[in-house]
């Protein structure tokens, strides 16, 4: 069956597999979904991720999730914000900024996907994909 939005079914897949407390998370791969992914690794909401690639096109992202060593996830939240229905723009003034800076704003710019407070520094608006706290 065909997913009509991708990232919303990646950050779902997180989600879910946080509140089972799993090790790690598999889902199909794309550029964006990477892209994402190596945000949330720099932040430090996430150990590490792998990809395996079969072809050009497809492949998986192995996704290990952290945890403290109280074992409660790292991530507390992650919410989808413009999607495929209502797209939602930002400019760089206009990037929300949450949760004292523990918060992390994902944006789509012209220059790549990149976490909310580079984009405000660099001056560059772009798709508010998602939030993650």
């Amino acid at each position: 069956m065909a997913v009509s939005d991708p990232i919303a079914d990646f950050l779902t897949r997180i989600r879910n597999a946080l509140k089972a407390q799993h090790r790690y998370v598999d889902c199909d791969w794309s550029k964006l979904k990477e892209n994402i992914a190596v945000i949330l690794k720099g932040q430090g909401f996430v150990e590490s991720f792998l990809v395996r690639q079969e072809s050009q096109q497809r492949g998986t992202i192995r996704v290990f999730l952290k945890y403290t060593p109280q074992r409660r996830s790292v991530i507390q939240g992650i919410k989808r914000v413009s999607r495929p229905g209502l797209r939602r723009y930002v400019g760089h003034g206009d990037i929300p900024h949450f949760y004292g800076g523990t918060g992390v704003s994902i944006v789509s710019t012209s220059q790549g996907v990149m976490a909310g407070a580079e984009a405000s520094k660099r001056k560059i608006g772009g798709e508010l994909l998602c939030m993650v706290w």
